[in-house]
């Protein structure tokens, strides 16, 4: 898949991603790129915890496209649910998917992303974390929503821009990140190589979105050297 400018890079960008959303948001950088799929292990390891999960997934899927395209800047991505240290992914079938969204009704969790580039004899992985707290949704959301069959391949069995279920109460930090990808951790780190984002990001986020961003710049703009970033900004979802 190709997405089409007239911006050039120092490198030919890959997105090595199969998820429509995360090839949706990453478009909104403005930048030609083309996203492919890798195939990679994706099971926890004992005493992982949620932001080591992510580096390293995230490190292998972009290890695996780089492989394929040695001569390419490549974009990896993993996402986890977490429940303090525990770590919720894909549902399995409907059953687990309805037994996700029981555990996580009316309390907060946190949603975990891994970017990780790599690309020019270098690499760089980057860790967001979003607090996200779910409403008291019943029963009768769960299985209408379960049977929609959209939480089948969402990490922790559901997807905060579902406009039928809308789980989500409110949510501190990235809202892109519970999505899928954390547009502000990404430009920061392309920024190490050079490559600029051809739009207004935070304005084509939130078009994108419809969600107003408070962190892009504050995140963006932080040293390099900093792995993970919480940012205190509650944004709650209109009502209606």
């Amino acid at each position: 898949m190709e997405r089409e400018s007239t911006f050039t890079t120092p490198y030919p960008l890959v997105l090595a991603s199969a998820s429509p959303r995360r090839r949706e948001l990453f478009a909104l950088l403005g930048l030609p790129f083309r996203a492919v799929a890798t195939r990679v292990e994706e099971g926890v390891r004992k005493g992982e915890a949620p932001a080591e999960v992510v580096a390293r997934l995230a490190w292998a899927k972009a290890k695996a496209a780089a492989a394929a395209h040695p001569t390419a800047l490549v974009v990896g991505c993993d996402t986890v649910v977490a429940l303090g240290e525990e770590v919720l992914g894909k549902p399995a079938d409907a059953e687990a998917a309805r037994a996700m969204l029981r555990r996580l009704r009316g309390r907060a969790h946190a949603v975990y992303t891994g970017v990780a580039v790599v690309g020019g004899g270098r690499r760089a992985v980057r860790v967001a974390r979003t607090t996200v707290w779910m409403r008291e949704y019943g029963d009768e959301e769960i299985d209408a929503y379960v049977a929609s069959g959209d939480p089948l391949d969402k990490a922790g069995a559901y997807a905060i821009q579902h406009a039928g279920f809308r789980p989500v109460a409110s949510w501190e930090g990235c809202y892109a990140n519970v999505v899928g990808l954390p547009l502000c951790h990404l430009v920061r780190v392309l920024r190490s190589w050079d490559v600029h984002p051809a739009a207004d990001v935070p304005a084509a986020c939130q078009r994108h979105t419809g969600r107003r961003c408070r962190v892009f710049h504050s995140i963006s703009t932080l040293h390099p050297s900093d792995e993970t970033s919480d940012h205190p900004t509650v944004c709650r979802p209109p009502t209606g």
